[in-house]
């Protein structure tokens, strides 16, 4: 197995893009690892990269996930080629990327292959963090480039990119930008479309070699079914397996379907709508509610740019509602967004509190950090 460490170089992306080529023809599988990351020496370890890797891994994407425990997803050629092919299918054609997110991520790494498969050769967003002038420097460098040009981006970084005038013009520029790695609100949606940016909602994994379904659309070769409301996969795209763990990987994949961790349900025109992880019901009271759908009505709200709900141990309910709001633009009060939540949902999914933060705190590829969201609460409402 070959490693490839990124330090945010472009001579790394460059490392990892040829290892990756070589890959795809049947070399070394190859396992990217974050080198900014203080954790990523014990996930490295964990993926014992100087053991014989899995039969037909052509990539191994390590992660802590959700709960902290270290998991490998092994995803082979077949598996990576078929992503990027539907996905240029569905954008409109081969074209030039410019990556924008860490490439030891699946998102990020779907990229280089995707520019693989064109024959083009990616433009790279390097440095620590994210800033809008930054971005529009990079896709600058594709202004000249023939074809479609694409991105892939997390919400956050849209955001920024939408209060940026640098930023925006940039945005403006891609003929189409893929949202993933969390949620994209419907408050979102409609700033990008008022602003003229394409954006392209994407729901997909490390299990499902990056997005999979497109704005609510599964991409050609994939099927999806609903199994008592959690969400079902199958298709090429998917991976086989995870490393050295065979139980977690039988109780995942079985008959060509992977079962994931999220909920939904089919929306009247037969698209796809995530309505959350099957964790992330609250017991609140005796009454169980969805933090999923509660944040998408606060996310509805004039002045709200983005929301976390979770609920916390109460010494009455049980478990509390409560909110982490970004402000933006009009002014929101903690009152207001409670009482539309009634409105809407009910009382029991009101939030007990709701309070404020220029950001909330991310992990990974831009996924929102529940548990320090939920830690946050947990101190300020300990009996």
């Amino acid at each position: 197995m070959r490693e490839v460490w990124l330090d945010g170089s472009p001579d790394a992306v460059s490392a990892l893009t040829r290892a990756v080529a070589e890959a795809l023809d049947g070399g070394p599988a190859v396992l990217p690892l974050n080198a900014g990351d203080p954790s990523a020496k014990t996930l490295r370890a964990a993926m014992a990269p100087d053991d014989p890797v899995e039969p037909g891994t052509a990539v191994l994407i390590a992660t802590s996930g959700s709960t902290g425990a270290p998991k490998g997803v092994l995803l082979s050629a077949s598996a990576l080629r078929a992503s990027a092919t539907a996905t240029h299918a569905r954008l409109g054609g081969p074209g030039h990327w410019l990556l924008a997110t860490p490439a030891h991520y699946i998102g990020g790494l779907q990229v280089l292959v995707r520019a693989l498969l064109a024959g083009t050769t990616p433009a790279v967003l390097t440095g620590d963090g994210f800033r809008p002038d930054d971005f529009a420097a990079a896709a600058a460098t594709l202004s000249t480039a023939d074809g479609p040009r694409y991105t892939a981006l997390v919400p956050t970084q849209l955001v920024r990119l939408l209060d940026s005038p640098a930023g925006l013009a940039a945005a403006r520029s891609f003929d189409a930008i893929v949202i993933g790695a969390a949620a994209t609100s419907a408050g979102l949606r409609e700033r990008a479309a008022e602003a003229g940016v394409r954006i392209v909602p994407a729901y997909g994994m490390s299990e499902t070699a990056s997005g999979c379904v497109y704005d609510g659309v599964p991409l050609d070769g994939v099927r999806i079914e609903l199994d008592d409301d959690r969400i079902r996969i199958a298709g090429d795209v998917l991976a086989h397996g995870y490393r050295r763990q065979p139980e977690l990987t039988a109780e995942s994949f079985g008959d060509g379907w992977f079962r994931t961790s999220d909920r939904g349900r089919f929306t009247e025109d037969g698209r796809l709508r995530v309505l959350g992880r099957v964790d992330d019901v609250i017991n609140t009271g005796g009454v169980k509610v969805s933090a999923a759908a509660i944040e998408r009505v606060l996310g509805a709200q004039p002045g709200v740019r983005e929301a976390c709900v979770v609920g916390v141990p109460h010494p009455e309910w049980g478990e509390a509602v409560v909110a982490l709001v970004v402000p933006g633009g009009a002014s929101c009060d903690g009152g207001d967004l409670r009482a539309a939540v009634k409105s809407e949902l009910g009382a029991a999914c009101a939030p007990k509190r709701v309070e404020f933060a220029p950001e909330l705190p991310l992990r990974g590829p831009g996924k929102i950090d529940r548990m320090a969201v939920r830690d946050r609460f947990r101190a300020e409402m300990a009996p």
